[in-house]
């Protein structure tokens, strides 16, 4: 969920910067957005990879240990099902 709100939060941010950039340079006329998202996404996903290794890693943890757990209780289950008398 942080990852995630942080990923959010850096592309809102891009997109104000390249926005008003973009309005800068071209003087305040018609602001072409669906480029100005395109580009945003594109900046804000290479930014990501440095400034979010931290917090992609941590969420890696988090899905590989919840996997495991549910590795494990499938297998617990599998096991009972496969007693005999059961």
């Amino acid at each position: 969920m942080v990852y995630t709100a942080l990923r959010v939060g850096m592309f809102l941010a891009t997109l104000a910067i390249v926005s008003g950039i973009w309005a800068l340079i071209s003087g305040r006329n018609a602001v072409p957005v669906l480029w100005v998202v395109v580009i945003a996404f594109m900046i804000s996903g290479l930014a990501s990879i440095r400034l979010l290794n931290a917090q992609r890693e941590a969420l890696a943890r988090n899905v590989t240990s919840r996997a495991e757990r549910a590795s494990l209780k499938f297998e617990e289950m599998r096991s009972r099902e496969d007693e005999p008398g059961a």
